[in-house]
């Protein structure tokens, strides 16, 4: 028996050994690829000495003698710190995730051939200007010195995640850079989903009840829409698939919902509203998190002059930031850059569509996309004059696609005469509004609100295409429409002129939330969908609450968490619940409604991680909302992951009769919004008493509402997923300014998901005194103590100095890369 004892203690020994061993050589191998900042090497592709000088927060600050040598630097740093970033990046838009995971991500590749991208960017590249080009190519030599370097001394392949899918790097040229922006325009568009699922719910409801659950921002109205179904001949609502399952969200794909697909906040003071006299700006992209975070900063010496901000990997251009002399902010325009088009077949000959003109055929145009571990799938891609056409299993279409036909997409992004790089490269050199203003001229999509600043001016300018329509289109855009007919079909473009455009107003003041912009007859509405009606009542009232602002002031409106949705739905809904009631015992719903009435009764509206009331708030309305519409729309209610705040008002107010939301339809008794309202409650309550239990009083919103920065291949593997993924507790929520969009997915609702990986605010009257910050960290590399080393910065509402001087970033550098022209 001891003798058995020893050897089993021998053999757990070791295998401890043995792991102990196995763990050291993954991290020696992992560890070789953080780069090491401070040296000095050759590199072939500059003309003279190269410098790229890490600032204490590991920002690179690029110097070179020429321009092309300074994008050059750009593009090594984007490798050094981020290339499995790049990697994924280039391989989604080029419809090549499946070399490396295999049939999962098959339905993402094929909706990226179908759509056409990557060939789309590469006959891009013929129509960029010939300093857009010289940049391109400077920046893929860049990137490619480094994947030379990391080859030739075996620096762990450039990324651990590498080790793991050893699919080999192709090298980076210009068309992988232009690709990564079309991708961008994916992740930012959402008016195709918000089609879809306005016609699926038109098919389940009268119109009146749709303006309820999908309403127009507030504002001037919109005359009645035809009914969806009557828009197609001998086509009955039985005749589609009400039924069809929802499309399901994959963290690899790069589509979002409508309401995840991008927003953002900015916002600029003109010096009359300035206490010291200069300019301000303010602005934070809202994308989804990931670790790491999408956004890159960097700071390039141009001939031009300094510029600092936020790139993007893979792009060799700063998208937000400012010079010494402009800065400039993005936010979603929500232009409706997107139709579906619904084809009709020939039932003769299902290889053509009607026009018209008559049958006529579709493009045709095979692909092959291999398949880790499966056979090659070849795909037969088919285009219409509307755009490319896409199967049913994609956003959903599916549902709203009649027998017999099929649907094609038009789309801004889908063409090859996409100067969008060359405009966003003038903007970065922009010395002026007017110089920032011009540039937009060649920009094409994603459509953005550019908020700009120079030292004496300010203004706001929608970039981007915007589709012209006739004014007797059958749907107005807004719901799929027969492509056959020639008032549906797309007119071109209208003039950039007619794009919406603020400069200096007099109140001194122009901001964005993804607000509606102005309200213009159809067709130059812009859009009928935007993307807050909520946010821009609190930034208002900051705005407006002071004669003038500082960069302090312009903080504290980009942190602020008063939800103003909060403070107006809670006297709403709770209208006859406040303080009514017998006394009831601990431990009933009737106690535990009460507590939480007297809660709310008391709160402010301030989202703060640390208080109880925004967890209870938010899990009342969600439940609320779920019981408003669930009975009238089944599973179809699972599309409405976030509250409507709009629709909950007209429902409590019964605006246009939406009273009858709150009667369930299956119920014999009549049910009041009252009824709903404390049954949804109690639900509530319930649903936090077995998620969280203990006390209501004890109960944290950041507990629930944390920041999701996940790595989005490995964040899902055990043991590994809490090395690589950054959870953060968080403040704000879905309508606040501090916004912290919720996933409003089962089994964790409230975790946030979506908000500013970037922030940034500039004081020209001292312009190096100017602010910005990233949510994770420069580097990608997870072992790296650059991943998440400005996350927690990020977190408490800090920033880190926007400096464009040198001495500055040199002071407590964590490293100097010099490189020299290899002779």
């Amino acid at each position: 028996m001891a003798s058995l004892f020893r050897w089993l203690a021998r053999i757990v020994t070791a295998v401890m050994v043995l792991f102990v061993l196995a763990l050291g050589a993954v991290y020696y191998f992992a560890q070789r690829s953080i780069p090491d900042y401070d040296v000095t090497r050759p590199a072939r592709g500059i003309s003279a000495p190269l410098e790229i000088v890490r600032d204490h927060a590991n920002v690179p600050h690029v110097f070179g003698g020429t321009d092309a040598d300074v994008f050059f630097g750009l593009g090594y740093a984007h490798a050094q710190d981020r290339l499995w970033q790049m990697v994924m990046l280039r391989r989604t838009v080029q419809g090549r995730m499946s070399e490396m995971f295999g049939e999962r991500t098959l339905p993402i590749d094929e909706l990226m051939r179908r759509l056409d991208l990557y060939r789309l960017a590469q006959d891009a590249v013929a129509v960029q200007d010939a300093e857009t080009m010289a940049a391109l190519e400077a920046y893929a030599r860049g990137v490619n010195a480094w994947l030379d370097r990391v080859n030739s001394e075996a620096l762990g392949r450039g990324a651990p995640e590498l080790f793991l899918f050893s699919n080999d790097l192709a090298p980076w040229v210009p068309a992988d850079s232009l690709a990564v922006m079309k991708l961008m325009g994916v992740q930012l568009a959402g008016h195709l989903q918000e089609e879809v699922l306005r016609a699926r719910v038109a098919l389940a409801l009268p119109e009146e009840r749709l303006r309820d659950i999908m309403p127009d921002a507030p504002g001037s109205g919109l005359a009645a829409l035809p009914d969806y179904a009557s828009l197609f001949e001998g086509v009955a609502p039985t005749d589609f698939a009400l039924n069809a399952p929802l499309p399901t969200p994959d963290p690899l794909s790069p589509v979002a919902t409508f309401d995840m697909a991008g927003a953002s906040n900015a916002w600029a003071a003109a010096p009359s509203r300035s206490a010291a006299g200069g300019t301000l700006l303010a602005n934070d992209p809202h994308l989804g998190f990931s670790a790491p975070t999408i956004w890159y900063l960097a700071r390039l010496e141009l001939s031009s002059g300094g510029v600092i901000g936020a790139t993007i990997p893979g792009m060799p251009v700063v998208l937000v930031g400012r010079s010494a002399e402009f800065g400039w902010g993005l936010t979603s325009s929500y232009l409706d850059d997107q139709d579906v088009f619904i084809e009709k077949l020939n039932p003769d000959n299902p290889a053509e569509v009607l026009t018209p003109d008559g049958y006529a055929p579709m493009r045709t145009s095979p692909t092959i996309i291999r398949v880790k571990d499966a056979q090659p799938v070849t795909i037969n891609r088919q285009w219409t004059d509307n755009g490319p056409v896409l199967p049913g299993k994609h956003y959903g279409l599916a549902a709203i696609t009649p027998p017999g036909h099929v649907t094609a997409i038009g789309w801004t992004l889908l063409t090859a005469e996409d100067t969008s790089m060359s405009a966003g490269m003038k903007l970065m050199r922009a010395k002026s509004v007017a110089e920032g203003v011009e540039a937009g001229r060649g920009f094409v999509a994603p459509s953005q609100n550019v908020t700009m600043a120079d030292r004496d001016g300010i203004a706001l300018k929608t970039f981007g295409a915007m589709p012209r329509r006739a004014a007797d289109h059958m749907t107005l855009g807004r719901l799929p429409a027969p492509g056959w007919e020639t008032q549906n079909r797309w007119l071109g473009f209208d003039a950039y002129a007619a794009n919406p455009a603020f400069i200096d107003p007099s109140g001194g003041i122009v901001g964005n939330t993804n607000n509606k912009l102005l309200d213009r007859p159809f067709p130059l509405h812009v859009s009928f969908d935007w993307g807050d009606t909520q946010r821009i009542q609190r930034w208002q009232k900051l705005m407006q609450g002071r004669a003038v602002h500082t960069r302090e002031s312009f903080i504290e409106a980009q942190l602020d968490t008063v939800s103003i949705t909060a403070r107006n739905l809670l006297p709403l809904v709770g209208a006859d619940l406040w303080f009514t009631g017998d006394p009831a015992p601990d431990g009933t719903p009737e106690r535990a409604r009460q507590r939480a009435l007297s809660l709310l009764a008391d709160w402010n509206g301030e989202m703060n991680e640390h208080m109880p009331e925004p967890l209870i708030y938010m899990a009342w309305m969600r439940a609320l909302q779920d019981r408003l519409i669930r009975d009238e729309l089944g599973p179809l209610a699972g599309a409405f992951t976030h509250v409507e705040p709009v629709f909950i008002e007209r429902v409590f107010r019964d605006i246009g009769g939406a009273g009858v939301w709150c009667d369930v339809v299956q119920s014999a008794p009549e049910e009041t919004c009252t009824d709903i309202a404390r049954a949804a409650l109690d639900e509530a309550l319930i649903w936090i008493g077995e998620k969280y239990g203990g006390e209501q009083e004890a109960l944290r919103w950041g507990d629930a509402h944390q920041a999701t920065h996940d790595h989005q291949v490995l964040g899902d593997l055990p043991f590994l997923k809490w090395f690589v993924n950054i959870r953060q507790s968080t403040s704000g929520g879905d309508n606040t300014l501090n916004r912290g969009r919720t996933s409003g997915i089962d089994p964790d609702p409230f975790l946030n998901v979506h908000g500013a990986g970037y922030r940034g605010v500039y004081d020209f009257s001292d312009p190096d005194s100017s602010l910005f910050v990233t949510s994770t960290g420069q580097s990608g590399h997870f072992l790296s103590r650059h991943y998440d080393d400005l996350g927690e910065l990020w977190r408490r509402g800090e920033y880190i100095p926007m400096s464009l001087d040198p001495a500055l970033a040199r002071a407590a550098a964590v490293g100097v890369t010099r490189l020299v022209p290899m002779e």
